[in-house]
């Protein structure tokens, strides 16, 4: 029996929520075939990574500290994607937010004070939105294409992390190894819970997420996000200007990563050092999409990629499994929930069955999956 696609007369909202369930289903199933197909213990596997830290209540904190910078930055994304605005510089702008934290704590060392952290996170969203003003300029005035921009500036401010850390910013007294010193009580992150990992950062990601879902599904800057990414010409009809959903965009995505990049500077390290936990940005790509670009589903796809870092660690020593596993779940999870996509305009039948009358798509590609996402 042939199945073949067919439109549907209108997108489904059922399958809108009803794809990245089947994306991680698929991920799991096919994840543990593959590595077992590669000698590994597959199934080992997925239980180690997906089900032992769920089932393991002291690693739920572990969940909430990698999941928070995941949150921040992918409901920064989540703004210019749904604006047709694509960030894909989210990796930099948390490096370089974290770098300018990084140059607050090291000027206030030997200082003292409750302002030195607010000081740091300040410099930390501006120095993110410092970072995300260049692809927004160079798209605004010149006409450059934001992917390629932002993307390239990922490696320049990696590069300037290694060099910081093995030329002016190494610590004379961290016996040659390539890192800052250590940050003072004052320039690190306090634990909401007492003698957990659980930092500041892990409520304020959450409060973002919250406050974001608000502007975007309850004031007129939201809107015009909406609208310009929905229909352009409608957005130039009514006087929206697109220039200025592009800043606004890429400021929003920017400070976020750069607060992200702060709060993990300050709360997890304290310190900077050259294996600061870069990867984030581009996962971050990631969990906005698997949360169908809404705040709230952003948080819960927070909390699924983070599985993959938490338990691809303990997968590492239980089953043997290569660090690169995480990257490969990671991969495809994205790769199934944009196969799974598909489904929300067109379903499954049998071949020869009366076709549907579609009706017309006039979404944007960054919208197209997530009708009515931001409400």
């Amino acid at each position: 029996m042939a199945l073949v696609l067919q439109p549907r007369r209108e997108p489904s909202k059922a399958m809108v929520w009803a794809a990245p369930v089947i994306a991680v289903l698929a991920t799991l199933i096919v994840g543990a075939l593959l590595f077992t197909a590669l000698g590994y213990d597959g199934f080992g596997a997925v239980n180690a990574i997906f089900i032992q830290p769920l089932l393991n209540s002291n690693r739920w904190q572990d969940l909430l500290v990698k999941a928070a910078p995941l949150t921040l930055i992918a409901t920064g994304l989540a703004v210019g994607f749904r604006a047709n605005v694509w960030n894909i510089g989210a990796e930099g702008q948390y490096v370089f937010g974290a770098l300018a934290a990084t140059g607050i704590a090291l000027l206030t060392l030997d200082m003292q004070g409750l302002w030195i952290l607010p000081a740091m996170v300040v410099a930390g969203v501006l120095g993110g939105m410092v970072y995300a003003s260049v692809p927004a300029f160079l798209r605004v005035r010149l006409g450059v294409n934001e992917i390629l921009s932002s993307l390239m500036l990922n490696y320049v401010a990696v590069q300037l992390l290694f060099y910081l850390m093995r030329g002016p910013w190494r610590d004379p007294m961290g016996f040659g190894f390539p890192q800052t010193a250590m940050f003072s009580l004052d320039q690190t992150l306090p634990r909401v819970i007492p003698g957990t990992l659980i930092h500041l950062g892990v409520p304020v990601a959450l409060a973002a997420a919250l406050t974001m879902w608000f502007l975007m599904a309850r004031t007129l800057a939201g809107f015009q996000v909406r609208v310009v990414g929905a229909a352009p010409q409608a957005a130039r009809f009514a006087g929206f200007r697109e220039t200025r959903v592009v800043w606004m965009s890429f400021l929003i995505g920017g400070g976020l990563a750069g607060m992200a990049g702060t709060f993990e500077v300050s709360g997890p390290f304290g310190q900077m050092v050259p294996t600061f936990p870069v990867g984030y940005g581009f996962t971050a790509i990631i969990v906005a999409f698997l949360g169908r670009l809404h705040p709230l589903g952003i948080v819960a796809a927070a909390l699924v990629l983070a599985l993959t870092y938490v338990g691809g660690e303990s997968a590492q020593t239980t089953v043997g499994l290569p660090a690169a596993a995480v990257g490969v779940f990671q991969a495809m999870l994205l790769f199934f929930l944009l196969g799974s996509d598909i489904l929300v305009r067109y379903r499954l039948v049998r071949k020869g069955a009366p076709p549907a009358r579609a009706l017309p798509v006039t979404a944007s590609p960054a919208t197209r999956a997530v009708p009515g996402a931001a409400e």
